[in-house]
C-alpha cells in the first residue's frame, strides 16, 4: 500500500511516492536494528533496548507526508527524485546521529522537523526564487556582513574552538553555510544578466572576483579554510557551466595548488592539515589522529560492515559531524558506502538534469550550482574522511549534525524543486551541454574513486588496520565478550573475567605474579601475558574459522576467549615469591629437561587490579615495579660465569699454584672480590663455586678466546628466547672485551636471569631446551590442545664433564649451587645459580637468583627455600 500518496494526476508523483516508501521501508529496518543492537551485543533480550531514536523516525515520517502532499498541491509535476534523495539522506544522517550521541539527536529531530516547516511553506511561494533575484545584492551583503560579525562576536557552541557560529542560549547559525546559497543566488543573477550582453571574459569575471575574493578573505581570517575552499569550487564551477571555458578550471586548480603551497608556508593550522594528509602514519598520536581512526573505522566496516548500532564510531573524534561518513561507513561497510555515494551521484545528475531543463538562464546557472553544493561538498568531506583530499572541516549535506548545515540543505533542496516544477513551460536553449556533461562525469567519476579508495581502505588494507596498535575497539569487545582465563598447570584460576556481558572487568588473582601475567586496560593497554596470548585470550586464535565468522556476522564481536593454561605451578610460585619476600631481583625455576618455566618471581611488582589508582606511581618508582625482571632485566654476568668455564674445563698444575695459601692471597688481593667467602677446605673447587674472580680467569686461560666464544655461542647467550613476553635483547660479549674486564664490569656485557637459567639447563644437560611458559589451550570443540614444543637442541661442550659439579652439591638437597658476583659501575647483583645433582632420579631442575640487593649468604637460603619446595 502506497503510504504517501492517495491519488494525483502527475505521473512523477506516483513515482516519487514509490520512491518514498523504499525510502521510509529502509529507515524503519535500520531503526528495528538500532532498537535491537543492545540485545545483539549482550547476546539476550534481557537487557535494555534503544527506542528514543524512534521519536526522530516518527518525525521524518509526519514531515515527509506533509511535505509530498504540499508539493502534490504547490508544485505539480517537479522532479520525482529529487525529494526522496534529500529525504533519505536526511533520515538515515538522522538515525546515524542518534545512534552516536542522544542528545545530539534530540537536537537534530528539532532542527528536521523545521526544515520541513521550511520546506512546506517554501513550495507555497512561486515568485520566491524570482523575489531573491531583485534582491541579489542585499543578501550577499546580508550573509558577508553575518560573516563578518563572527569575527567579532563569534563563538563555538561545544566550548573552546573556532568562532565560526553566532547566538547564544542553546540556538547557534553558522554564518558561512547560509553564505553559499546567498553567492550562487547572486552568480546566477548576475551571469544571467550579464552573459547575453558580455562578449569579454574579464569585465564579466572581475566584479564576481571581486566578491567572491571578499568572502573568501573573511573566511580565510576566520580560519574556515574548508568553506573557503568549497567557495573556490562552486565560484569556477559555475562560471564554467555559464561560459564553457575550460581555462577557468585550469587556472583555479593551479590556483589551489598555489594557495595550499602559501597557505601550508605561512599558516599553522594548513600546515598541520596538509602533513595529516601526506603522512599521518609518522603522526598518528598528533595531527594524523583523526584521519587514522577515520580510516581503521573504514577498515572495521570492511565490504558488510558490522551492523547498525554494533560499530564503535565513537572512537572517531567528531563522528557525527565531519565524520559521520565513516561512521556510516563502518556500520554498514563498502555496501553502505557505495549506497551513500551514489545517492550524492543521483543528486547531482537529477540537479544537473533540472538546470538543462531550466525556463531561464537564471534558473538554469542557479540548479546547476546548488547541484555543484551539495556534490562537492559532500565528494569533499568524504574524500577527506578517505584520505583523498586534506580534511577541509565542512560538513556532509543533509547527514551531518547541525540545524544550519541541515536548514541550507533544505533550502538548497526547495530552490531545486522549484526549478524542476517549471519545466513544462519552454525552456531556454542551451548553448552547449559540454560543459554539463564534464561537471556530471566529473562528480560520477570522483564518486567512483571513493567508492574505490573505500575498497582499498575497508577490505585491501583492511586486516592490517584492524591490527594497529591505536585501534581501541577491543575495549569495547572485552566489555561484552568473555576473554579467556589464565590457569596455571594444575588449573587453578589466576586471572578470569568478572561482572556481567557489557561491564566485564578483568580480575588478577594471583598479583604477585603481576609482571607476567601483565594487564589490559582501555587506556594503559596491555601488556605481559595478557598482551603475548591476546589472539588466544581473545578468541581471534584457536576457534574456528567459522564460528570466528559467524560471530563476527552476527555480533560483530570477537568469540568467546580461550581458556590458556601455563607451565607454573602455583604451589611452587608462592614459595618462591615467599623466599623473595621484601627483596630486589629475580629468580626462575626450569624443567632443564623440557624447558618448562616452573616458577618465575620479579620483585618488586604491582598489582593489576588497581593500576587506576596507582599507575602513576609506579611509572616514577625508581625500583621499576613494572619491569619482569626475569625476561627484561639486564644484569652483569661477572663471576656468575665460572660455573660454565669449571664444568668444561679441568684445572692442571701449570695454570699456577693451587696451594690454599695462594688462593687465599689472590682472593684478598683481588681488585673484584669473590660472591662470597670460599668453603674450606680451600681449594679450586670452593673458590670457583664462592664465584673467585682469579679462578674464573684462570679457568678462562685455559680454553683460549676460540673456544670461550664457541662456548659463549653453545650457551645460547646470542639466541634470542621465544616467549609470549617482552624479552631482554640477546647478546654477545664484545668482541675486543677481555673477561677481565667482563667480570670488572668495565665492558658492558648484560644478560637476563631467563637467559642464564637457559645455559645452566645446557650445561647440565647438554641441550639447549625450548623454553615454554604456556603448555596447553581450551578449545570448545577439542578440550585441552597442548601446544607443540621443540625437542631442543643438542650442543657440544668441550670437555663437559657435570660430574665436576657435584663438588658443589648441597648436604641435605639433592642439588648443586654456586655464587657469582656481577657489577656495572657502583651497582652489584649477586648471582646465585643451581641444579639438580647429576644422579637425581626425578625431574632436573635448574634454577636462577639474581639479586639486586643482599648477600650470596641471603641468596643461597632463598635458593634452598625454593628448591626444597620444587623438590617436594
Amino acid at each position: 500500500m502506497n503510504v504517501f500518496l492517495k491519488h494525483s494526476p502527475f505521473p512523477n508523483m506516483v513515482k516519487e511516492s514509490r520512491l518514498l516508501n523504499w525510502a521510509a521501508a529502509f529507515l524503519f529496518l535500520y531503526a528495528l536494528v538500532l532498537t535491537l543492537a543492545p540485545a545483539v551485543r549482550v547476546h539476550t533480550l534481557q537487557t535494555a533496548l534503544n527506542w528514543r531514536h524512534w521519536i526522530g523516525v516518527a518525525v521524518w515520517a509526519v514531515g515527509v507526508w506533509w511535505v509530498h502532499r504540499t508539493l502534490q498541491r504547490y508544485l505539480g509535476d517537479h522532479d520525482p527524485y529529487l525529494f526522496p534523495l534529500g529525504a533519505l539522506l536526511s533520515g538515515w544522517g538522522l538515525l546515524t546521529i542518534w545512534r552516536l550521541d542522544t542528545s545530539l539527536g534530540w537536537r537534530q529531530t528539532l532542527w528536521l522537523g523545521l526544515g520541513w516547516l521550511l520546506l512546506g511553506l517554501g513550495v507555497r511561494w512561486p515568485n520566491l526564487l524570482l523575489w531573491l533575484r531583485r534582491f541579489k545584492y542585499v543578501w550577499l551583503a546580508l550573509g558577508l556582513l553575518l560573516v563578518a560579525l563572527t569575527l567579532v562576536f563569534g563563538t563555538y557552541p561545544a566550548g573552546e574552538g573556532p568562532g565560526l557560529w553566532l547566538g547564544c542560549c542553546g540556538f547557534y547559525v553558522q554564518p558561512a553555510e547560509p553564505l553559499k546559497i546567498l553567492l550562487l543566488i547572486y552568480l546566477a543573477a548576475y551571469l544571467a544578466e550579464r552573459l547575453p550582453f558580455s562578449f569579454d571574459l574579464t569585465s564579466l569575471v572581475a566584479p564576481t572576483l571581486v566578491v567572491v575574493g571578499v568572502a573568501v578573505a573573511l573566511l580565510v581570517i576566520q580560519r574556515d579554510l574548508g568553506t573557503a575552499s568549497l567557495l573556490l569550487i562552486l565560484y569556477t564551477l559555475v562560471l564554467y557551466l555559464a561560459t564553457g571555458k575550460r581555462r577557468i578550471l585550469l587556472f583555479t586548480l593551479a590556483g589551489l595548488i598555489l594557495a595550499a603551497w602559501i597557505g601550508g608556508a605561512v599558516f599553522g593550522l594548513i600546515h598541520r592539515r596538509l602533513l595529516a594528509w601526506w603522512d599521518p602514519w609518522s603522526q598518528a598520536g598528533g595531527v594524523g589522529y583523526q584521519i587514522i581512526q577515520s580510516l581503521i573505522a573504514v577498515a572495521e566496516g570492511g565490504l558488510l560492515g558490522t551492523g547498525p548500532g554494533l560499530g564503535s564510531p565513537g572512537f572517531v573524534p567528531v563522528a557525527h559531524s565531519d565524520f559521520i561518513a565513516v561512521a556510516i561507513t563502518e556500520e554498514t561497510g563498502l555496501l553502505g558506502l557505495v549506497g551513500l555515494l551514489g545517492i550524492v551521484g543521483l543528486l547531482v545528475i537529477r540537479s544537473l538534469i533540472v538546470a538543462v531543463r531550466a525556463p531561464n538562464l537564471y534558473r538554469r546557472l542557479l540548479a546547476a550550482g546548488l547541484g555543484v553544493y551539495l556534490g562537492g561538498q559532500s565528494a569533499l568531506i568524504i574524500g577527506g574522511n578517505l584520505r583523498l583530499f586534506p580534511l577541509t572541516g565542512v560538513t556532509l549535506p543533509f547527514v551531518s549534525y547541525g540545524g544550519s548545515s541541515l536548514i541550507v540543505s533544505f533550502v538548497a533542496l526547495l530552490f531545486l524543486l522549484q526549478i524542476s516544477a517549471t519545466e513544462e513551460t519552454m525552456a531556454t536553449p542551451v548553448t552547449t551541454v559540454q560543459p554539463f556533461r564534464v561537471v556530471g562525469g566529473g562528480f560520477l567519476a570522483l564518486l567512483a574513486l571513493l567508492a574505490v579508495l573505500g575498497g582499498w581502505w575497508g577490505v585491501v588494507r583492511g586486516e592490517a588496520l584492524r591490527i594497529r596498535a591505536d585501534n581501541l575497539r577491543w575495549v569495547v569487545a572485552e566489555r561484552f565478550v568473555p576473554r579467556g582465563r589464565i590457569l596455571d598447570r594444575q588449573e587453578n584460576v589466576l586471572v578470569q573475567n568478572e561482572g556481567q556481558a557489557g561491564n566485564y572487568r578483568r580480575v588478577v588473582l594471583y598479583p604477585p605474579l603481576a609482571s607476567t601475567l601483565g594487564f589490559i586496560h582501555p587506556q594503559l593497554g596491555k601488556a605481559g601475558l595478557e598482551a603475548g596470548l591476546d589472539g588466544y585470550l581473545r578468541g581471534w586464535l584457536g576457534q574456528p574459522a567459522w564460528n570466528i565468522l559467524l560471530a563476527r556476522l552476527l555480533y560483530a564481536q570477537p568469540p568467546q576467549g580461550l581458556d590458556v593454561r601455563l607451565t607454573l605451578s602455583l604451589e611452587l610460585q608462592r614459595a618462591a615469591d615467599a623466599a623473595m619476600t621484601g627483596r630486589q631481583g629475580a629468580l626462575v625455576v626450569l624443567n632443564a629437561q623440557s624447558g618448562e618455566i616452573l616458577a618465575l618471581v620479579s620483585q618488586p611488582s604491582y598489582d593489576p587490579n588497581h593500576l587506576d589508582e596507582d599507575w602513576e606511581q609506579w611509572k616514577a618508582d625508581p625500583r621499576a615495579p613494572l619491569l619482569n625482571r626475569v625476561t627484561q632485566g639486564q644484569y652483569p654476568p661477572g663471576t656468575a660465569l665460572t660455573p660454565f668455564l669449571w664444568g668444561v674445563q679441568k684445572l692442571s698444575p701449570e695454570q699456577g699454584d693451587t696451594s690454599p695459601q695462594s688462593l687465599a692471597l689472590q682472593t684478598a688481593q683481588g681488585r673484584f672480590p669473590c660472591a662470597r667467602m670460599p668453603a674450606l677446605p680451600l681449594n679450586w673447587a670452593s673458590a670457583a663455586q664462592a664465584g673467585c674472580p682469579w679462578v674464573t680467569l684462570a679457568l678462562a686461560q685455559g680454553l683460549g678466546s676460540e673456544q670461550l666464544s664457541a662456548l659463549w655461542s653453545a650457551l645460547g647467550f646470542g639466541t634470542p628466547i621465544q616467549l609470549p613476553l617482552p624479552m631482554a635483547q640477546a647478546s654477545f660479549p664484545p668482541a675486543d672485551a677481555s673477561l677481565e674486564s667482563l667480570i670488572t664490569g668495565e665492558a658492558a656485557w648484560y644478560l637476563s636471569p631467563l637467559q642464564m637459567a637457559q645455559a645452566v639447563a645446557v650445561l647440565q644437560q647438554g641441550v639447549r631446551p625450548d623454553i615454554h611458559l604456556v603448555g596447553a589451550v581450551k578449545s570448545p570443540q577439542q578440550g585441552w590442545i597442548v601446544l607443540p614444543v621443540g625437542a631442543g637442541t643438542e650442543v657440544a661442550l668441550l670437555g663437559r664433564d657435570i660430574q665436576q659439579l657435584e663438588a658443589w652439591a648441597d648436604g641435605d638437597l639433592p642439588v648443586w649451587m654456586a655464587f657469582g658476583r656481577g657489577q656495572s659501575g657502583e651497582k652489584t647483583v649477586m648471582w646465585v645459580l643451581a641444579g639438580t645433582v647429576p644422579n637425581w632420579q626425578g625431574s632436573p631442575l635448574v634454577a636462577v637468583l639474581a639479586l639486586e640487593e643482599g648477600t650470596a649468604e641471603e641468596g643461597e637460603q632463598i635458593m634452598r627455600d625454593v628448591l626444597a619446595a620444587a623438590l617436594r
